[in-house]
């Protein structure tokens, strides 16, 4: 099967095509202007809406995780565009570009976010669950519905709701690891939020599963059954790193130095279900969040 990916250098991106050609399959990157160009790579340029669509023939599948960085830095005008549009108008560009295709690919896999959900305190979220009316939960909201252009012309299309993504090579939990390695490390605010989580590896078999399971179509939220709240994660999290998780980090500190991203990336409540995994039998390799922790920290 020939894969092609886009968001190729990120996180995901990195172990999905690092994981693929093990499995026989061939993966191409979709590229941006400056990027050495492999074999089976396709050249595109969102911002100038330009896709080589000749270089996309012979796809079978097609996984769309790129995006500008939602928590590199705080959330201005033009951050938040760059946000939006590196997503909802990148997904458009894509589609647009397979609906040309020749032949079209067997399935669209489509990143998406539990932000879609916006702040649900202890209600248990499922696919069919509303969605909320912050920015991320909108962003998704839009996003998602690009994607779903795909399945209108009858294209198998995914929308992957990641939760908080575990792994040791990115994402959100270096960052939370230092102030716990330092002695600093607590709850965010009440602690009472509900942190829907996933380990990477999980992502990269779920993804697989995707992509090879014709019953899988629409919104799948991709993070593991059992969430905890955000108190929890802190003492289980120091536990693993044999460090004390004593200082609570107050909600208006971290408004003031995070701004607006604040309460939709660390204080919102997402108490999150992964119905549609749980009903075609999806074996979690991580379904606690100690085993989870204790591994992702010993391959680092």
């Amino acid at each position: 099967m020939k894969i092609l990916i886009s968001g190729a250098s990120g996180m995901i991106g990195r172990s999905l095509t690092s994981a693929m050609p093990n499995e026989g399959h061939a993966v191409g990157r979709l590229v941006r202007p400056g990027t050495t160009v492999l074999a089976g790579d396709v050249r595109w340029e969102p911002k100038s809406a330009t896709v080589d669509v000749e270089a996309m023939e012979g796809a079978d599948a097609v996984v769309h995780l790129a995006g500008a960085s939602i928590g590199e830095s705080r959330w201005t005008p033009q951050q938040k565009a760059l946000i939006r549009s590196s997503r909802v108008d990148s997904t458009r560009l894509l589609v647009d570009a397979i609906s040309h295709m020749r032949r079209k690919p067997r399935v669209l896999l489509c990143a998406s976010a539990t932000g879609y959900y916006g702040d649900r305190g202890d209600e248990v979220l499922t696919e069919s669950s509303g969605c909320g009316n912050d920015f991320l939960a909108l962003l998704a909201r839009d996003w998602e519905g690009e994607a779903a252009r795909a399945s209108h012309a009858g294209l198998r299309t995914v929308m992957l709701r990641f939760g908080v993504i575990l792994s040791a090579d990115g994402g959100a939990l270096p960052r939370m690891i230092t102030p716990f390695k330092l002695g600093f490390g607590g709850r965010f605010g009440s602690g009472r939020q509900w942190m829907s989580w996933i380990a990477l590896d999980d992502v990269i078999g779920i993804i697989r599963t995707a992509i090879n399971n014709e019953e899988v179509a629409g919104p799948v939220n991709v993070v593991s059954p059992a969430p905890v709240q955000n108190a929890e994660f802190a003492r289980v999290l120091a536990a693993t790193l044999h460090r004390p998780a004593v200082i609570p980090v107050p909600a208006f500190a971290l408004r003031v130095a995070l701004g607006e991203m604040a309460e939709p990336l660390l204080l919102y409540s997402q108490r999150v279900r992964p119905e549609r995994l749980i009903e075609i039998g999806y074996r979690f390799q991580f379904d606690d969040l100690s085993e989870a922790l204790q591994a992702i920290l010993a391959k680092s």
